[in-house]
């Protein structure tokens, strides 16, 4: 009788197990991520690695922004823009991490080697256009870093869709080897091509709901392309608000071309344009062709003008 007292005064007196965090909305971690995380640890913010740190102070660091697309949106005049800036440190190519798989699997580590060397005031920037219609990669970047602040380029998409086009075309120029027009990808059985990649690149909306999954819209800023091309000082004005750097980029940073028809950059007495592979001219399309891309963009732009609260001058 005395034992059976013992073990219930015993069991009353037990703490109970309490869960760390709510069981409820908790997301389950996948192994990918988990390693991911552990690999986090290890790099650091400061980065431990002794190739890493610079004798002059300064060390390779995860981007702490990323400019996620869009493809023939205008992200390398936006980063050669942004890179007026004394406190943006820019990755000098498209690193590819979160959405080839080859490199993913390198881990972070590999991912920092990618960097550029920066000071610990500096934001360290890196681009990559095929991001925003990867569908693993919100994930991907959410794991790595939840306060990420993105950035998105677009333009119109009809427009994005021929600029898609002249890139693959022009490649293949240069390569000497034969392309097809454009009217053999935009046509099908006496219909828009819809399956055609281009297109399904500038479905916005799409791709724009992916990412919204894992970061809230405040975190992502929209430069809109068609204003930077045309008059590019505001665009980058809102990027240094976004970005929360002290307002150093100046519109006599900038300055009009005529011979090559789009803005330049002038910098510290320094001139200097985009590659001359931008802005090439886009082939001539059928009227009514080009009609028939506008009128099927219309109702996915007009989600998309719903999904972000903003609208775009686009046809």
């Amino acid at each position: 009788m005395a034992a059976f007292l013992l073990g219930a005064v015993l069991l009353i007196v037990q703490p109970q197990i309490v869960p760390s965090r709510p069981a409820i909305n908790s997301k389950p971690e996948t192994t990918s991520q988990s390693v991911q995380r552990e690999l986090l640890k290890k790099t650091s913010q400061k980065n431990d690695f002794k190739e890493n740190i610079h004798s002059n102070g300064s060390c390779r660091q995860l981007p702490q922004t990323i400019i996620i697309g869009v493809r023939k949106g205008g992200t390398r005049a936006l980063l050669e823009m942004l890179s007026l800036h004394p406190d943006i440190a820019a990755a000098e190519s498209e690193v590819h991490f979160f959405d080839w798989e080859d490199h993913y699997r390198n881990g972070l580590q590999w991912y920092v080697n990618q960097m550029p060397f920066s000071y610990p005031h500096q934001i360290t920037v890196e681009k990559t256009p095929a991001y925003f219609t990867s569908p693993k990669v919100p994930e991907r970047v959410y794991s790595m870093n939840q306060s990420m602040r993105l950035l998105l380029i677009l333009r119109d998409p009809s427009e994005r869709v021929l600029s898609d086009y002249t890139q693959v075309f022009y490649n293949h120029m240069q390569k000497h080897k034969p392309y097809p027009s454009i009217e053999q990808f935009l046509v099908k059985d006496g219909e828009l091509n819809v399956d055609y990649k281009a297109i399904n690149r500038s479905l916005y909306y799409i791709h724009m709901q992916n990412w919204l999954k894992y970061f809230p819209l405040d975190h992502i800023h929209i430069v809109d392309g068609d204003k930077l091309i045309k008059d590019p000082f505001p665009e980058i004005e809102k990027v240094e608000r976004f970005l929360r750097l002290s307002p150093q980029i100046n519109a006599s940073n900038f300055y009009f071309n005529k011979t090559k028809g789009f803005y330049c950059l002038r910098d510290s007495g320094r001139e200097r344009c985009l590659h001359e592979s931008k802005g090439r001219a886009h082939p001539q399309v059928d009227t009514q062709l080009l009609e028939k891309l506008h009128e099927y963009f219309h109702e996915p732009n007009k989600k998309f003008f719903e999904l972000v609260g903003r609208t775009f001058d686009w046809h």
